[in-house]
């Protein structure tokens, strides 16, 4: 399977889908219905597009890997999460970081009382406008790292390697990167 995958994100490549926006040109190109997302059919035939001509039966297995809420579709996100690069151990670590900063009480999940004396919620929009209480500015906060799949209102750390593996994928240099991690999260 992952030689199938590394295969695809190859020929993706090779034919200058690089990083986030080729990817998602690449996913367009797939998507023969518009509907941002792609079913069995569309990504058999994208493959063959892209030159990986395999048999339908592994196509399928790859295709119900890819699709991780088991709608029976891969939508963007789920997508790009087996399309692109790993990252690089330094990338890791600062974000291993940010996560350990996140979460005071030290269990390995990052949750709303975690972020009290960490997150100020008074200059938030939706605070100030008395919208929102301090609870669901929070909330609000920690959605953005949650897995799409499962929002429970707790962050792990591989939700929260997730998400920035997203960002990862459209920074070029590791430098920059860990900058940006360390300037955002005052590492």
């Amino acid at each position: 399977m992952a030689d199938t995958m590394e295969e695809l994100r190859q020929h993706c490549l090779s034919r200058g889908a690089a990083g986030i926006k080729g990817l998602g040109r690449t996913f367009r190109i797939m998507d023969d219905d518009g509907s941002k997302s792609l079913n069995l059919e569309e990504f058999q035939k994208g493959l063959e597009t892209y030159g990986l001509c395999i048999k339908k039966e592994k196509a399928k297995e790859i295709f119900t890997f890819v699709d991780k809420d088991k709608s029976g579709t891969i939508d963007f996100n789920e997508f790009i999460e087996k399309l692109r690069q790993p990252m690089s151990s330094v990338r890791k670590q600062v974000i291993k970081q940010a996560f350990q900063k996140l979460d005071r009480t030290g269990d390995g999940v990052v949750t709303v009382q975690d972020l009290e004396g960490v997150y100020n919620s008074k200059h938030h929009s939706k605070y100030k406008s008395g919208e929102w209480t301090e609870e669901q500015v929070f909330r609000s906060f920690l959605d953005s790292f949650d897995s799409p799949y499962d929002k429970d209102g707790k962050v792990t750390l591989d939700e929260f390697v997730d998400y920035y593996s997203g960002v990862s994928a459209s920074v070029d240099s590791d430098d920059y990167f860990v900058t940006m991690m360390q300037n955002a999260w005052k590492l």
